[in-house]
């Protein structure tokens, strides 16, 4: 299983459509809004890069997406 962080700029006024929008992806485990320079966070598991990558273009494509930045969780101590 594969776990990201995906930051996420909405435009002006449309965060709560876009999180709303988030909750229906079966790859975002939560999604909530932040203050700063990203105006959401959506938490995404998918079962190998292929669905993560798949699960991102979703996102990014969603009516109201501005802009991403994904952080994709690392294994280490």
């Amino acid at each position: 299983m594969l776990s990201a962080c995906v930051l996420i700029r909405s435009e002006r006024g449309k965060f709560e459509t876009v999180t709303a929008r988030l909750a229906q992806l079966p790859q975002v485990m939560r999604a909530f809004s932040v203050l700063g320079r990203f105006d959401i966070v959506a938490d995404v598991e998918a079962r190998d890069s292929l669905e993560l990558g798949r699960a991102i273009l979703k996102i990014n494509r969603l009516a109201g997406v501005v802009f991403t930045e994904t952080l994709p969780q690392v294994e280490g101590r």
